[in-house]
Formats: structure tokens, sequence, C-alpha cells
């Protein structure tokens, strides 16, 4: 199986939108599609893939900006935790107070599952709450490859001062969960730029291996 995947900074807060695929069945997925529609939709074309969901790390605004549009364009299903379906709800709000343009998205086809299958690209959501109730990581093993949403950050974590956030499930989330996988995995966090589980392990002052 030969995967490709590309990951880029998009919308008004810098989202980071990670498209993967399988070359060579042409099948993949969007995981947070945060804005900029056109770019990520061009970004689909040039990687030749047929998008078969639509994915989301969490429901925070920033990360389902695009949805709608990405949805609309590749009659993708769009997937969510179901745990976090009260934010999705409230994505009109959230849009006020940023004073950000509202674009709605439609209601979530399917409820994400912790430990589901990505099988187009052989990959598998792991349920990482914390920074809210639903958020979730995606972790591709034979690429060593974890797309961690807002949960894990270089030198930082999510914040859990918000609707949905507690501090402690978030630590037992990244020390059980994302520090047991290979220390060489490539973290491709929710903003900023990326690090590995190795070195958020060792340096990471917020969530300490074995604190």
């Amino acid at each position: 199986m030969a995967i490709v995947y590309k990951s880029f900074p998009v919308g008004p807060l810098q989202c980071n939108c990670t498209i993967i695929g399988n070359t060579d069945t042409g099948l993949g997925y969007v995981i947070d599609p945060g804005g900029d529609a056109d770019t990520i939709l061009e970004t689909i074309r040039k990687l030749g893939l047929t998008i078969k969901g639509i994915f989301h790390t969490h429901a925070h605004l920033d990360h389902f900006l695009a949805s709608a549009e990405i949805k609309d364009a590749t009659q993708a299903p769009i997937y969510l935790h179901e745990a976090d379906r009260f934010l999705w709800d409230t994505q009109e709000i959230q849009c006020q107070f940023f004073n950000i343009e509202y674009k709605p998205a439609p209601p979530p086809d399917y409820k994400i599952e912790d430990e589901q299958d990505l099988e187009h690209c052989a990959g598998k959501c792991i349920h990482t709450p914390g920074h809210t109730l639903g958020s979730v990581s995606f972790y591709f093993e034979n690429e060593k490859v974890l797309v961690a949403g807002d949960t894990l950050f270089l030198g930082s974590v999510g914040r859990t001062d918000l609707p949905g956030g507690d501090f402690n499930t978030l630590k037992q989330s990244i020390q059980r969960k994302l520090y047991t996988l290979d220390e060489k995995t490539l973290v491709i966090p929710g903003h900023g730029s990326e690090t590995t589980i190795g070195q958020e392990m060792t340096t990471n002052m917020f969530v300490k291996y074995n604190s």
C-alpha cells in the first residue's frame, strides 16, 4: 500500500488540514478542513484522490469551516465523534464569537468510534479526550504519522478551559494513548509545526512521559 499525505495551514485560525490517500487505489480522506476550500480541493486534485470521508479531530469551528464546501464538491460523508456533537451544533455561536462568516456545515453523517479503521489508508482513530470530550487523533502506523488535532503540540498541549475540556483527562490521553506509540512517529498538530512522539516525551513541559 503506497500512501501519500500533505498537511498545510488553512482558514483564519491557520488550522492544519491533512489530506491522506492510497495512491494504489486513488482513495483517501480529508482531516480538519478548517477553511480555504479551494486550496483543499486543488490539493486533492493534484494528489489524484477521490475523497471517501471528511474527518474531524474535534468540533471547534477552525477545524470544520470548509466542511460543507468539501462535502458539496466531493460528496464524501462527514465524520465526528458523538461526544462533540453538542459543539458542532453551536457552530453559529462559535463563528459570532470569533467574528467569522458563518457557513453552516451539515450534521455529521457518521459517528467516529474509538479504534475505528480508516481502511483506505491503513489508519485508525484514537479517542483522545481532554481538549474536548470528543477529541480524536488519527494514527497511520505504517507511515508513523499521527494527526493529533489540538491534543498535542510542539512543546505544548491543547487548552482545556473551553466547554468539554479537562486537563487531567487530556494528560491521561497523551500519556496512555499517544506516548505509547513509536517514538519516531511524526505528530501533525492542529496548529503550528510538526514534532515527534519521542521529542514530546522528553521535552514537553505540560505533560511529561512518566509524571
